[in-house]
């Protein structure tokens, strides 16, 4: 299964393409990790027939009241694909009280442990799909850019195969990976466009 993960920037060579389809012909599955426009993931989703699957960025308040058509959001869910169980947990730390999709540690805990049954009933998952990082996995030390300490737990507990994430632009350092490992999950950056191959559960 090629799996195509979005964040944060359109990808030009998508957006600016003379033939997205063409570009777009072999991914089996797009995730995006927010803060993108909607009319842009709505762009991909004419030109493909891949599902389209997202969580919202920490900037993407607009969603409220225009969700990207052709897409389906996973937020505080497991969507299965072909086997893949993939849990969405989007928005960042809270450094603004009057703006969606920001929650304090204890906020974003409070939506982890609602999840109990899900995960019971799925046992566990295979990808973790969020916009911020993992508390001391790439985040960084602003407030702003501070990972979740419950997503590490999340790891530590389940070891899914895959954490997907946004919100870390490349450009904030050049020593940050885009690709890295915690236990027996591989953590990858999602920032613009990444292209990966997985094996197919089904």
């Amino acid at each position: 299964m090629k799996v195509m993960v979005l964040s944060d920037v359109p990808c030009k060579a998508l957006w600016d393409s003379s033939d997205p389809r063409a570009k777009l012909k072999d991914i089996d599955l797009i995730l995006s990790c927010g803060d993108l426009p909607a009319e842009y993931l709505e762009y991909l989703a004419t030109f493909t027939a891949a599902p389209i699957l997202y969580v919202h960025g920490n900037h993407d308040r607009n969603y409220d009241t225009h969700a990207p058509g052709g897409c389906t959001c996973i937020e505080d869910s497991i969507y299965t694909y072909r086997g893949l169980r993939i849990l969405g947990l989007g928005g960042s730390m809270r450094y603004n009280p009057n703006v969606t999709h920001q929650y304090t540690e204890k906020a974003m805990g409070f939506r982890v442990g609602k999840l109990w049954l899900k995960l019971l009933h799925h046992k566990g998952f295979d990808i973790l799909l969020t916009h911020a990082p993992a508390q001391g996995i790439n985040d960084g030390p602003d407030l702003p850019h501070k990972g979740f300490s419950c997503f590490t737990v999340l790891l530590e507990k389940y070891k899914p195969s895959w954490f997907i994430h946004g919100h870390i632009h490349m450009q904030y350092n050049a020593n940050l990976p885009r690709i890295c490992t915690y236990g027996k999950t591989t953590v990858i950056n999602a920032y613009e466009r990444y292209i990966f191959d997985i094996p197919d559960p089904s």
